[in-house]
């Protein structure tokens, strides 16, 4: 479809942009008229590397057939059902989609908008069945942008500023990363767990305490890995205190980390799963998933939305993208690819290793630190990434001080793809710290 805006906002004197709010950031002002794959296009037919997928939304990549398939076909059927006034097909077949890629004792399921509300819905549940008022969250962490998950957010002050006081019963304690510590991964993991204790003594005790909710990656707070060790032991901790152990798999699920979700490569099974993000590939949809005996103890009516189980169109979606994940081995692909990307970038590293001070994460979810002084840099990261763009790549930075690149390309990327987006990279990387 031609969209003829030219003429738009005229008669109030605006350009086109004015029209759009100002709280928006961007990190560019490219127009784009289509995608397919890891390719956008501009109107003028400029072609884009995307390797930010959306924020880690197109992981089955832009405009994949089988997903426009199933948007055309559903939108001929059945665009919305209100989930309290009648039952989408749709609606039950991505649980039973979901069913198949969670564990056996994961197998109820909650449908909703967005990342935000699904956090929300999570939070909500567990205070409900548990009868306790408190959450723990990690220090950097990111769990949205609404008023609660605000409160929540730890990896930015910006996320939170002018908007407080937040809602109370949040309590932060610090995330395992052994590099920022600078210690080994063992003694790392210790002191997070006696950190953990000491809050429950001092802060918050169990007995007020309904879950402590964690991304297994820390997103916008840098792409960190939890290490295995610390979420079985966090797993541990959690069943003696009889509190909750919810996984936020927003930007970490759906095959990102080289898994279905994450946690399963540390091996721990725990009581809430939230999902969203590539969970529609491109379609607003997010989840809350839990075991029959907790999801039965919230009860009918306690919660609720007009959109999250209604909308035909994103569940059928998302239930392709459930499937395609599984006949295209987009989790396997994206291991194998990951492992590819990080080897190279670890090569830039050794180039650069004053400056590039860690290369971490799993599957297609890496993240490349910079430092200048032995210190964060946040300026390097934006300016290379501004770089990037101007030639045709675009990138993210994360990090409390934005002093990460983040790499997460659409699952479907390929090596030779791979190797065209990291030869633009390394010439604007070498442009900017050898100049």
């Amino acid at each position: 479809m031609d969209y003829n805006l030219s003429n738009l906002g005229k008669a109030k004197g605006l350009d086109m942009m004015d029209l759009l709010s100002s709280v928006w950031a961007h990190n560019t002002l490219a127009e784009i008229e289509r995608g397919e794959g890891i390719y956008l296009y501009d109107k003028q037919g400029r072609k884009y590397i995307d390797f930010t997928s959306g924020i880690g939304v197109v992981n089955t990549g832009h405009c994949h057939p089988r997903i426009v398939r199933t948007i055309q076909e559903q939108a001929s059927k059945l665009i919305f059902g209100q989930i309290n006034c009648v039952i989408p097909e749709t609606t039950l077949a991505l649980a039973e989609a979901l069913n198949e890629v969670t564990p056996p004792e994961i197998n109820r399921y909650f449908f909703t908008n967005s990342g935000s509300e699904a956090t929300e819905a999570a939070v909500k549940m567990a205070k409900f069945t548990t009868g306790k008022p408190n959450i723990i969250v990690f220090q950097g962490s990111f769990h949205g942008r609404s008023h609660l998950t605000m409160a929540m957010t730890t990896s930015k002050t910006m996320y939170r500023q002018r908007y407080q006081p937040l809602p109370s019963g949040i309590f932060v304690t610090p995330f395992p990363h052994p590099y920022r510590f600078g210690w080994d991964e063992e003694t790392t993991v210790s002191y997070c767990m006696q950190q953990l204790e000491h809050l429950v003594k001092t802060q918050t005790a169990p007995e007020e305490t309904a879950a402590i909710i964690i991304e297994p990656i820390l997103g916008e707070g840098g792409y960190i890995p939890a290490p295995a060790s610390f979420i079985q032991q966090l797993r541990q901790w959690c069943d003696r205190h009889q509190i909750l152990l919810i996984m936020d798999e927003v930007q970490s699920g759906f095959g990102r980390s080289g898994s279905f979700f994450c946690f399963e490569q540390s091996g721990v099974l725990p009581d809430v799963i939230i999902m969203a993000k590539g969970m529609g590939s491109g379609m607003p949809i997010a989840g809350v998933a839990s075991g029959e005996e907790l999801m039965h103890r919230w009860n009918t009516g306690a919660h609720g939305g007009t959109y999250g189980g209604g909308n035909a169109i994103a569940t059928a979606v998302a239930c392709e993208t459930v499937k395609v994940m599984q006949e295209e081995n987009l989790p396997s692909n994206a291991q194998a690819q990951g492992a590819y990307l990080k080897q190279r970038l670890l090569g830039l590293q050794e180039e650069f290793g004053g400056r590039i001070g860690e290369i971490r994460g799993r599957g297609l979810m890496i993240g490349m630190e910079f430092v200048k002084d032995g210190q964060p840099d946040g300026v390097t990261p934006k300016e290379i990434t501004k770089a990037c763009a101007e030639k045709g790549l675009l990138l993210l930075t994360c990090g409390t001080y934005n002093q990460v690149i983040r790499w997460i390309p659409p699952l479907v990327v390929t090596q030779n793809e791979i190797d065209e987006a990291l030869d633009l990279f390394e010439s604007c990387l070498k442009q900017r710290l050898q100049a």
